[in-house]
C-alpha cells in the first residue's frame, strides 16, 4: 500500500492518528466528566452542553490562524510539533480537579489544534503535489482520513478502561501520552521530509497579515468582549445575563460579526472574474454551518442519548468479555441507588446561601419494572463514551464502498457533480434523524429504554452524509478559491465548521427543555432540510461556476 506513495506518508498517518487519538478520547468523556457530581463538576445538562459547544467551536477557529502563521513565519514542521505539545499538556491538565485549570487546558487544545490540524493536512499535500505522486493524491488522502477513524474508533475503549480502573484523570492522561505519541512519530519522520515542511513566506498577493489582525482578529476580541458584558455577567442576581441562553454564546455570536462581515467584503470587493466563485463558496460556507450543527451532537445530545436512554445492560459471554477488558461498569439495583453520570439540580436557601442540591437520576428509571433486576443484585453496563466508536467504525467500513460507488459512476460517465454531493449530504444527513424521532417513539419518549442498535443505525446513516459533504467541502475550496486568498477562503471553511459546533452546543443545551424529545429531533431535521432545499436550489449555479473554471 506504501510504496506507490510518498515514504512520508506512513509518519504522517501514524501522527495524525496518535493525534485523534487523544482528541477523541478527549471528546468522548468531555461532557460525561462535567456532569459527573462525584468526581467531575457536577454541572447541569444545559451547562455541560454550553461549554462543550463553545469549546469545539474554538478548536475549528484557530486553525485558519495556525496555518497563516505557518505558511508565512514558522513552517509545518515547528507548528506541528508546537501544537501538538500545547495539545498534550492541555489534555494531561483536564485531569486536574480545578475549574481554572479546565479552562487553561481548553485554552491549550484550542490554540494547539490551530497550529496542528491545518498544518499536518497541508504537509500531506505538498508531497502529492510532485508530479510522479498527483495521480496518487486522492488515494493518499483516503488513506490518511482512515488514519484518522483508527484512532477516534479505538481511543474510546482505552478511555472506558482507565477511567472505570483508575478515574476521569487517567483517562486524560491517556489522551496527552497519545498526542505526545503522535509528536514523536512524526519526529522520527523528518529525514523524509526535506523542503517539504519550509514556509511558503508571504506570496504576491497574499493580504498582510497585520491587516489580517486589524481587520478580523482585533474586532473579533472586541465584539466577543461585548457580547460577553452586554447584559452583565450570570450570577446567581443576574439570572437574565444573555440574548443567546448564555454569555459564551453571546460573546461567539457577537465575535463571529466582524469576521462574517469582512468574508462577505471579500466577495464585494473582488474582481470580477473571481466574483462569481467566492460567493458560491460563501453559500455553500452558510449551508453547511446546519450540518454541523446537527452532526457534532455526538458528544452531547447523543452521548446524553447512549447514556440516559439507550439499555447498556450486558449479560452472558458480552458481559464476561467486557468485565475482563474493564469496558464495563457494576451498578447495584436499589431503590436509592444513584447512577454518577449526571445531575439535575433543585436551587435552595440556606442560612442565606443559594446551594445545588443533586438529585440523581437512576439508570433503572426508564427500565420497564418487570425487566428491573432483583433488589440489591448488580448488573453489568457497558461504558457510556464507547457509543463514540460508532461512527469511527462505520466512516471505516463505509468509505471503501463510497469510493467504489462513485468510482463505478465515473466510469459510466454519471458521477454527480461535487456541489451535488453536498446537496445528497445534506438529504442523507436529515434521514438519518428520523431514526432518532423512531427511537423515541419506541422508548415511548423516554419512558423505557431502547435498543443500541437505533444509534447505531443512527450513525450509520449520518455517517454516509458525512462522506458526501465532508471530503468535498475541502476538495471545492481547493478548486474555486482565487490564488491569493485560498489560505482565507479554507479559513472561511474552518469557520463555518467553527460556527456550526457552537451552534450544535446551543441545540444541546435545550434537551432538558424539550418535554417530547421527538421534538428536539424533529427540530434537527427540519434545520437539515431547510440546508438541503436550499442546497439544491444552489446546485444548477454552482455547477456553472466550476464548469466556467474548468472543474468537474
Amino acid at each position: 500500500m506504501w510504496k506507490s506513495h510518498p515514504k512520508a506518508l506512513p509518519y504522517l498517518f501514524l501522527s495524525e492518528m496518535w493525534e485523534r487519538f487523544g482528541y477523541y478520547l478527549m471528546i468522548g468523556i468531555f461532557t460525561l466528566y462535567l456532569k459527573d457530581v462525584e468526581a467531575g463538576f457536577a454541572m447541569t445538562e444545559k451547562e455541560a452542553s454550553d461549554l462543550y459547544g463553545t469549546f469545539i467551536a474554538l478548536v475549528f477557529l484557530t486553525p485558519f490562524i495556525g496555518g497563516l502563521v505557518a505558511d508565512r513565519y514558522l513552517g509545518y514542521k515547528k507548528s506541528i510539533v508546537i501544537g501538538g505539545i500545547m495539545m498534550g499538556a492541555g489534555y494531561f491538565m483536564m485531569g486536574i480537579h480545578s475549574l481554572p485549570m479546565l479552562y487553561i487546558a481548553m485554552t491549550l487544545v484550542i490554540v494547539g489544534n490551530g497550529f496542528f490540524k491545518p498544518n499536518i493536512s497541508t504537509l500531506l499535500g505538498n508531497f502529492y503535489n510532485e508530479d510522479q505522486y498527483k495521480a496518487k493524491k486522492d488515494e493518499g488522502y483516503n488513506i490518511f482520513y482512515m488514519g484518522i477513524n483508527v484512532g477516534a474508533f479505538v481511543c474510546n475503549f482505552f478511555g472506558a478502561a482507565l477511567q472505570i480502573l483508575l478515574g476521569w484523570q487517567y483517562a486524560f492522561m491517556a489522551a496527552g501520552l497519545g498526542m505526545f505519541i503522535g509528536v514523536v512519530v512524526f519526529l522520527l519522520g523528518t529525514k523524509h521530509y526535506g523542503n517539504k515542511t519550509e514556509k511558503k513566506g508571504i506570496q504576491e498577493g497574499d493580504m498582510p497579515f497585520s491587516k489580517i489582525v486589524l481587520y478580523i482578529l482585533v474586532p473579533s476580541v472586541v465584539f466577543g468582549i461585548i457580547g460577553w458584558l452586554i447584559k452583565g455577567v450570570a450570577s446567581d442576581v443576574n439570572t437574565d445575563c444573555a440574548i443567546f441562553g448564555s454569555d459564551s454564546t453571546d460573546a461567539f455570536i457577537f465575535a463571529c460579526i466582524p469576521v462574517v462581515y469582512f468574508y462577505g467584503s471579500l466577495y464585494f470587493k473582488a474582481k470580477a472574474e473571481d466574483k462569481r466563485s467566492i460567493g458560491a463558496l460563501l453559500s455553500i460556507f452558510a449551508v453547511v454551518i446546519l450540518f454541523w450543527a446537527v452532526f457534532k451532537l455526538n458528544g452531547s445530545a447523543l452521548t446524553t442519548w447512549a447514556d440516559r436512554y439507550t439499555d447498556r445492560e450486558m449479560t452472558g459471554t458480552s458481559q464476561v468479555l467486557f468485565d475482563k477488558l474493564k469496558l464495563a461498569k457494576e451498578v447495584e439495583y436499589k431503590k436509592d441507588t444513584v447512577e454518577l453520570y449526571d445531575a439535575n439540580f433543585r436551587l435552595q436557601k440556606e442560612n442565606g446561601e443559594i446551594k445545588k442540591e443533586v438529585n440523581y437520576p437512576l439508570y433503572f428509571r426508564n427500565v420497564k419494572e418487570e425487566l428491573k433486576p432483583q433488589e440489591g443484585s448488580k448488573v453489568s453496563l457497558w461504558a457510556t463514551n464507547l457509543s463514540q466508536s460508532i461512527n469511527p467504525g462505520w466512516v471505516i467500513l463505509l468509505t471503501p464502498l463510497v469510493v467504489a460507488f462513485f468510482t463505478f459512476l465515473r466510469s459510466r460517465k454519471k458521477e454527480p457533480s461535487t456541489p451535488t454531493k453536498i446537496a445528497f449530504g445534506l438529504l442523507i444527513s436529515a434521514l438519518s434523524v428520523l431514526v432518532m424521532v423512531a427511537a423515541v417513539q419506541i422508548g415511548n419518549n423516554g419512558s423505557e429504554k431502547v435498543s443500541v442498535w437505533w444509534l447505531v443505525a443512527n450513525y450509520g446513516i449520518i455517517t454516509i452524509g458525512e462522506l458526501f459533504l465532508s471530503p468535498m467541502g475541502l476538495s471545492i475550496v481547493s478548486k474555486l478559491s482565487p490564488k491569493n486568498i485560498t489560505a482565507l477562503m479554507m479559513g472561511g471553511w474552518f469557520l463555518s465548521t467553527s460556527i456550526g459546533n457552537k451552534l450544535s452546543g446551543v441545540l444541546a443545551s435545550m434537551w432538558d427543555t424539550y418535554d417530547d424529545k421527538a421534538d428536539f429531533f424533529w427540530v434537527n431535521f427540519g434545520l437539515l432540510m431547510f440546508a438541503t432545499v436550499l442546497m439544491f436550489a444552489l446546485v444548477k449555479n454552482l455547477n456553472k461556476v466550476m464548469k466556467d473554471h474548468g472543474i468537474n
